[in-house]
């Protein structure tokens, strides 16, 4: 066994070093100058010991380390060599990977050049700029200043912020603005309550290439810049309110010096600090849904802390001028305060227009409300696609932006969930749709379009996943002949060996005993899946009940129903029915075993016969045709999600069967604002289509 172990061990080795040969090669040819910095960081670490030794510590760390000293000893290359240092073992890890997850990506969106250029002159203005800064505030007497300017700093960090900055310009919208204020909150903060000299040098070197990113991003990669939405303002005043109440959480925890004096000595204030935070939350709350209370408050709150440290520096200054003795518990700590909500505070009087989301009541009467009458009237004038008429099913609210047009759609965890694509007019409808969201405070997104709304989308910004593929069988010229028929052949004959009838009819108008026997067979096939019934874009037999839906039936000489299917009627304008849409698919346990295939054929006879044109047998949910795999990471999520549910539903089971009948697949797809938005989104599906489904049975099938 000793020998095989080590027979094999050699040839373990040679595999390990061929793929970090192989990830080598791959990023020196995407990101050669992030490969090259990372790579000299690590070799001055090895040659100098720095890796298990602190630099700071060594005699020529004077020699290697940049900063006002330097400067002023005239030791002008250390602005060159600093940057290839970490201060000690345990921050080479955050230097040298940092710079790597932050510039990497950025220097294969903007070139190795153009992206070289701004790090290393980024690095070298905010190093060279914060030792000029400190030589001029130096003889001014402010203590933090004289102390930065007696150190001495290393690190490529501040060209690696920089390199953000400038990136921040090529990325779409709203990336781009939580970017930069990710960016501004944390030097902002940063310089404000910590104050090092890495964090004046990150301050400058944002503060430096933040103006000026389009131009430095190069005009072929700066994406067009768009206003702030609503629902972007209300995201950045959260973020706001969220930063602050962080802070005096993590001062209370690692007080320290800052550049306004010591935050120490707040750990008597806990109990005002739990108010504090208890107010905080309940503003982010309200701010987050728009809510115009909240925004009073939040105004209200940032003004009296911005006019008590106003107050208080005015005092300060006052007592220095005229050399007055005086005493200010937390002096330091208010005015930091005053000015991290004076920031907040101006943000909110900006976004003053995005939170007027009005009353549960007026909200729901500017966002539409339960008309099916007037829904029905649109779409058998306009026509639809093959899910429209679900639209006028009684669940759904309807959203009406003029007397031509709508979109029915349902609502949850505060997302609006519009279905199918719109009735009417594509572009005005969907624009006005997110705006009408945008007011109310709700999340939109389109489920089951069409590649024609996924176009409009598209130029919106919007993303998409696919999250169906609807089936559609041709019923012009329809013959079942050849191989690829034989199995919807063989269903047709059998029935009629075994005197099996096919009736279409309008069920609200069959005797309440067959009825009875439609709904047995239904509550017969949901009682054994073990899971509620699903709604939403999946009717039953109360939605197969419409006078203007028709419903397939397969009876024996008897009278006894062995199998059901009811049509949803495609309307092609001017009140005409261009097609039918499968729902209700159910069959008898004991009955006819190809009952299904005998009904979908036996109904696109009829339908062929009477000139309809095209018969949907729908789009199972979180299904798609063998040969289309899931495209991206998103897709293959909700392939897996997919797959839980399948033993459940058997929706990947029902697309297999439906490749019976030869169709040919359109994608229906999921449209989204970005990506933030689909957890949310994701709850607001699953309540959709299963409105009574039990915590306990969801989390069944989530460990199946």
């Amino acid at each position: 066994m000793a020998q095989h172990a080590a027979a094999v061990e050699p040839a373990r080795q040679p595999e390990f070093l061929g793929r970090v040969r192989s990830i080598a090669l791959l990023l020196w040819r995407r990101a050669p100058f992030t490969t090259a910095v990372v790579l000299v960081m690590v070799v001055a670490g090895l040659a100098t010991g720095s890796l298990w030794s602190a630099v700071e510590s060594r005699e020529w760390f004077p020699l290697v380390s940049y900063g006002l000293p330097s400067l002023e000893n005239g030791r002008w290359w250390t602005f060159l060599t600093g940057p290839f240092f970490a201060l000690t073992p345990i921050f080479y890890l955050p230097v040298a990977g940092g710079f790597a997850l932050l510039v990497g990506p950025a220097e294969a969106r903007m070139g190795t050049r153009r992206t070289a250029a701004i790090a290393v002159g980024a690095q070298l203005a905010a190093t060279l700029g914060a030792a000029l800064v400190l030589l001029g505030l130096r003889s001014t007497g402010w203590a933090w200043a004289g102390q930065l300017a007696e150190r001495t700093d290393v690190g490529f960090s501040a060209g690696a912020l920089a390199v953000v900055a400038v990136v921040s310009a090529t990325i779409r919208s709203p990336w781009r603005l939580r970017l930069r204020a990710l960016l501004c909150v944390y030097v902002g903060v940063s310089i404000l309550y910590v104050g090092t000299l890495a964090d004046l040098e990150h301050l400058l070197a944002v503060g430096l290439t933040l103006p000026l990113a389009r131009r430095l991003a190069g005009p072929r990669r700066v994406r067009s810049l768009g206003r702030p939405s609503r629902r972007e303002w209300r995201l950045l005043a959260v973020t706001g309110l969220a930063v602050a109440g962080a802070v005096q959480v993590v001062v209370r925890i690692a007080p320290g010096p800052s550049p306004l004096g010591s935050t120490a000595g707040q750990a008597d204030s806990i109990p005002e600090l739990a108010i504090v935070l208890i107010v905080i939350a309940l503003m982010i709350n309200g701010l987050r849904r728009g809510k115009r209370a909240a925004w009073r408050w939040a105004v209200g709150l940032a003004s009296l802390i911005v006019a008590l440290g106003v107050v208080i520096a005015v005092l300060v200054v006052i007592a220095e001028i005229f050399g007055l003795a005086y005493t200010i518990e937390n002096a330091p700590f208010l005015v930091a305060d005053a000015v991290l909500w004076g920031a907040e505070l101006t943000l909110l009087l900006a976004a003053r227009s995005a939170f007027r989301v009005p009353s549960r009541r007026k909200r729901r009467r500017a966002l539409g409300t339960r008309d099916v009458d007037t829904a029905t009237e649109l779409l058998q004038r306009h026509g639809g696609g093959t899910l429209s008429w679900m639209t006028t099913w009684p669940e759904n609210y309807h959203f009406f932006p003029d007397d031509e047009s709508y979109l029915a759609y349902h609502r949850h965890a505060g997302v609006a969930i519009a279905l199918g694509d719109p009735i009417g007019a594509v572009p005005g409808t969907i624009t006005a749709f997110s705006e009408a969201c945008d007011s109310a405070g709700l999340i939109p997104c389109l489920f089951s379009v069409t590649e024609e709304t996924i176009a409009f989308t598209g130029g919106l910004g919007w993303s998409r996943v696919q999250v169906a593929e609807d089936t559609i069988v041709d019923l012009e010229n329809l013959e079942f002949r050849g191989k690829a028929w034989q199995n919807v052949r063989s269903a047709l004959n059998r029935a009629k060996k075994e005197g099996i009838a096919f009736r279409l009819v309008t069920l609200a108008d069959e005797p309440w005993s067959l009825v009875a026997q439609v709904r047995a067979i239904s509550e017969e096939w949901v009682g054994d899946k073990g899971m509620p019934e699903m709604g939403f874009t999946l009717g039953g037999v109360d939605e197969a009940l419409d006078p203007r839906t028709r419903v397939g039936l397969a009876l024996d000489p008897g009278g006894v129903v062995h199998g059901v299917t009811s049509w949803l009627p495609v309307y092609c304008g001017d009140g005409r029915v261009g097609g039918w849409t499968l729902d209700v698919m159910r069959r008898r346990a004991d009955g006819f075993r190809p009952v299904v295939e005998f009904l979908i054929a036996s109904s696109c006879q009829q339908f062929r016969d009477e000139g309809a044109r095209v018969a949907s047998l729908s789009g199972a949910p979180l299904a798609r045709a063998p040969e289309a795999p899931p495209a991206g990471p998103l897709e293959r999520l909700l392939d897996s999600f997919g797959g839980a549910m399948e033993p459940y539903y058997g929706f990947r089971s029902l697309h297999t069967f439906k490749m019976k009948f030869n169709p040919r697949y359109v994608p229906m797809y999921l449209a989204y604002r970005e990506e933030a938005d689909l957890p949310r989104i994701g709850v607001a599906l699953t309540r959709a289509y299963l409105p009574d489904a039990s915590l306990g049975s969801l989390v069944r099938m989530g460990k199946s």
